[in-house]
């Protein structure tokens, strides 16, 4: 069977939370970190030992280089410890589990703990580096001499999405591998420097950004500062869209694969989207003052640009890369409004229409991710019960009914205690009057070309947060659009900031961030961007201003940031 899933202040208690005009009072500026030395590293496993909790390895590493994908990042001398907690046989699979990790602590600590929550379906164990925004960055808090953790979130990759048969297994990944790993982490910090952390930050992209939301709510008592990027905080509504737009997309395919399935691929060619993309730019791209290739004024855009009018339309049989049909138009057009059900009411949020829709990221997840990571993880984790008696891949997203099957994602059944939209998502999102009143902030960052996460359902949130806090949130929580960025990298945009920096100026110091300065990594720079446009320099800088203001060019090189203040729109 399937079920869907006050109080009074005191005087004194609204003194001291609100200021003038009903706004919260700004919160007090902690404590700057200090620095520190590594005073063990070998003997950790015993002196840090706790129950359910096994190291499996604790070694001295030399500074030097640390792999992750493709990219080497340079790394201080530092201690590597990893390991696995709680580990357990299901009784409900019959598989093993484990939340498995690994530290590394700097020798030359700068007193601060950074959690990396990583992405996708977690899984595994990526090096312990810390993520300081954007793509192709040139540093990462292990760098700057934070102690990191990284974390599988509590099963193997090997599983794949399987792991959602495991009702604790499910928990782990949204958000209790945080909460276990928290406190061991903290205390391994205690015995390796001889003292706790004074500061601790947590910070991700993607599913990565959604553990940050979480914690903002969940584990606010345990972390100053949480940088959030690209989140998908509504990460099954986000995963239940993208089945909706794969059916959008097989309305309009214009060919087949071996199997005879529709082929996504074909329903829109890059020439076509990226029509789509020049005509974007065409209605909106001088509304902040210069035509440079980037929409500022997002929100503006949306007002000004019709697919319906603004691409022209093409003949019967006509597919030369200069007009879209009629029906490639309406399929668009409803993946842009978001998904909804057959009575028209919403699953998911709008999308903002926006110069990235040519990337290739764009097309990645919205042609290839849509039939098959997003069937995996609503099929076997989001779904309840779970749908694991169901044809995988393409199949299982045409199959995907939204009346029927959508409001799984809200359902609990026996042993699935919690829904998917308990245990994904932040309770009470808009809610983070607990990081607040501690002194905490919090800075949240999302490409407007993201295709999977919405930057609407972004903008929304933050605009959540501003009314409950009197209309403006800004002295402890800043949203920041990038405009033209793909999914937590890449697009047409200056995608490579660093975020990190500008948090712990803000935690420590009482310096709010006004604008963070953004660059290009045009041909030539270290870890390039191939979508950078030819036109643009391959240093171009951008400020990324505090939603909902937007760049506006003042005068000068058009190709450097100062050229650019952040006002507010319109």
């Amino acid at each position: 069977m399937l079920t869907l899933g006050a109080g009074t202040l005191g005087a004194a208690a609204l003194l001291a939370a609100c200021s003038g005009g009903g706004r919260p009072a700004a919160p007090a500026t902690l404590a700057a970190a200090r620095p520190g030395t590594l005073q063990a590293c070998q003997d950790l496993a015993a002196r840090a030992a706790l129950p359910g909790t096994v190291y499996t390895q604790v070694v001295a590493m030399p500074a030097g280089n640390v792999t992750v994908g493709n990219t080497a990042m340079a790394a201080p001398a530092h201690c590597l410890v990893q390991g696995r907690m709680n580990e357990r046989t299901s009784p409900v699979d019959g598989q093993r589990y484990a939340i498995g990790f690994e530290m590394r602590l700097p020798v030359a600590w700068n007193g601060r703990f950074f959690y990396q929550a990583n992405g996708g379906l977690d899984g595994v164990v990526i090096p312990a580096l810390g993520g300081i925004g954007g793509g192709g960055p040139r540093s990462s808090a292990l760098e700057m001499g934070f102690a990191v953790i990284s974390s599988d979130a509590g099963h193997a990759g090997s599983m794949g999405p399987r792991f959602g048969l495991d009702p604790q297994a499910r928990l782990d990944y949204g958000y209790n591998a945080v909460a276990q790993l928290t406190p061991m982490a903290k205390n391994l910090i205690a015995k390796a420097y001889g003292r706790p952390p004074d500061r601790s930050y947590f910070g991700g992209c993607s599913n990565g950004g959604r553990h940050a939301m979480v914690a903002a709510v969940r584990s606010a008592g345990d972390y100053d500062g949480i940088l959030a990027g690209d989140p998908g905080y509504n990460l099954p509504k986000a995963a239940v869209a993208q089945l909706y737009g794969a059916q959008q997309y097989a309305s309009v395919a214009s060919a087949q694969t071996p199997a005879g399935l529709p082929d996504l691929q074909s329903a829109f060619t890059p020439a076509e989207l990226q029509l789509v993309s020049e005509r974007v730019l065409a209605r909106c791209d001088a509304l902040d003052g210069l035509a440079d290739g980037i929409v500022s004024d997002v929100k503006a855009c949306q007002t000004r640009f019709n697919i319906a009018t603004d691409v022209p339309t093409c003949a019967a049989g006509t597919r030369d890369g200069q007009c879209l049909s009629a029906p490639q138009k309406n399929a668009l057009a409803k993946v842009f409004a978001g998904a909804r059900d057959s009575a028209g009411a919403p699953l998911y949020s709008s999308f903002p229409f926006d110069a990235g829709i040519g990337g290739s990221n764009w097309r990645d997840w919205k042609f290839n991710s849509s039939q098959s990571r997003d069937t995996g993880a609503v099929g076997f984790i989001f779904a309840t019960p779970p749908l694991a008696d169901r044809p995988q891949g393409l199949p299982f997203a045409l199959g995907f009914d939204m009346d029927r099957d959508a409001p799984r994602i809200q359902a609990t059944s026996g042993v699935f205690g919690e829904s998917a939209l308990s245990f994904m998502t932040p309770p009470d999102a808009a809610n983070l009057s607990a990081l607040r009143d501690r002194g905490g902030r919090m800075i949240v960052y999302h490409g407007t070309s993201d295709p999977v996460f919405s930057s609407d359902d972004t903008a929304a949130w933050y605009e959540r947060v501003q009314a409950a806090n009197g209309g403006d949130a800004s002295a402890f929580a800043r949203y920041f659009p990038v405009p033209g960025m793909n999914h937590c990298a890449g697009g047409p945009a200056t995608d490579q900031f660093d975020m990190l920096s500008a948090l712990v100026d803000w935690v420590e110091q009482g310096h709010a961030p006004a604008s963070v300065t953004a660059s290009a990594r045009g041909a030539g720079t270290p870890n390039a961007n191939p979508e950078v446009p030819a036109s643009w320099s391959p240093q171009r800088t951008r400020p990324l201003c505090p939603y909902p203001q937007v760049a506006a060019y003042t005068g000068g090189d058009t190709e450097k940031a100062g050229s650019f203040t952040c006002r507010q729109p319109g």
